[in-house]
């Protein structure tokens, strides 16, 4: 199964939920749609599922035109954010339940039923109802529910934000596993960059309702094509600074001068948008080619083995993800350094600078 979308945009009175979306999904893929609350992605997948129909623009399958076909007729599983399971019913009638509502034999009904335990670790569970379950084993147990429909299209919206960390992090590790292990077309939502990562697969970058890009998830993280999905693909938030360049030197927000390196040689002459991640920050001095930036330390927040440090430079506000416990003062001064082999440069319209067009357009 191929689904593609074709210009399709959602309106509700004068909002604009999905605007304008053009994508194609390959059978066996994984794909993220990754993006902040109200992005858009809960809105693009019911437009996927047919619980929605497109104010304009075609969904496809197979390329055969099914915009406003009903849920339905559409071979189509859903996961939600809650646990959706029948209390009353144990985890084994619980995956059971879509089967059984389909009419098929018995028979059929336990084989698919073991497997999709098996898969996912639910076995010793099957006698079990939900309320006797951890949180993950019950998401498992709606997961397997809707793995065992064999649906050529899986959609799961933000499946993990109910869980705690350490479930989370084990589920993580688990669904590419699923996921290889069946044929279908898998669509996942979720706001954390890093989860998008730890998938792996496709990600379409979301952001006000429009598609900004969509590509291998490696790709779209290190190569993003514009301003707007370096932020929605940076947590914490992108760092950001203006300069100016003139000949082979650049000046900074703050008014420092200082040579062009990396990416700001290739550049011709104007104003950039500079972008660069957190942990692309750093306190500790980097050679010849790092870029110095005074700074005064707002606050520092230690994690564990890392330490998120906020910074003022001049009028712009930083962040530094820094390896270690970092116990600093608020509005000591300290000098933090940017790699220059890991920014982003964006020309005035927000758009990759310095890249050729066909990575542009990747």
């Amino acid at each position: 199964m191929t689904l593609a979308l074709e210009g399709v945009s959602k309106k509700v009175g004068a909002a604009v939920h999905i605007d304008d979306i053009h994508m194609t999904l390959e059978r066996g893929s994984l794909n993220v749609l990754l993006g902040a609350t109200l992005a858009g992605k809960t809105s693009l997948m019911r437009l996927m599922a047919g619980l929605d129909v497109p104010t304009s623009g075609r969904v496809l399958v197979d390329g055969k035109d099914v915009t406003g076909w009903p849920v339905q007729r559409r071979s189509v599983a859903m996961v939600y954010q809650q646990f959706i399971n029948y209390p009353s019913l144990t985890v084994y009638e619980n995956i059971a339940s879509p089967l059984r509502v389909a009419g098929l034999p018995g028979s059929e009904i336990d084989a698919r039923v073991r497997d999709a335990a098996k898969l996912l670790k639910l076995e010793p569970y099957l006698d079990r109802k939900p309320l006797n379950l951890s949180g993950g084993q019950q998401q498992r147990t709606a997961i397997a529910r809707a793995l065992v429909k064999r649906a050529d299209l899986v959609l799961l919206d933000e499946p993990l934000a109910n869980l705690d960390y350490k479930l989370r992090e084990e589920l993580r590790e688990e669904l590419p596993r699923v996921f290889s292990a069946s044929g279908a077309i898998f669509v996942y939502a979720t706001t954390e960059p890093s989860e998008a990562l730890l998938l792996g697969g496709n990600t379409a970058t979301l952001f006000e309702g429009r598609l900004t890009q969509f590509g291998p998830t490696p790709r779209v993280y290190r190569q993003p094509q514009d301003l707007t999905t370096a932020r929605v693909f940076s947590d914490p938030p992108l760092n950001t600074m203006t300069i100016h360049k003139t000949g082979d030197a650049v000046t900074l927000g703050a008014g420092e001068r200082i040579p062009a390196t990396g990416a700001l040689v290739a550049v011709a002459d104007g104003e950039y948008t500079v972008g660069f991640r957190a942990h692309h920050l750093s306190l500790e001095p980097m050679g010849p080619e790092g870029i110095a930036l005074p700074a005064t330390v707002s606050v520092a927040e230690i994690t564990g083995s890392e330490s998120y440090v906020h910074l003022d430079a001049g009028e712009h506000r930083f962040v530094a993800l820094v390896p270690g416990v970092r116990r600093l003062e608020p509005k000591s001064s300290v000098t933090a350094y940017i790699d220059p082999r890991h920014l982003f440069l964006f020309d005035a319209a927000g758009r990759l600078a310095g890249a050729d067009p066909a990575q542009k357009a990747a």
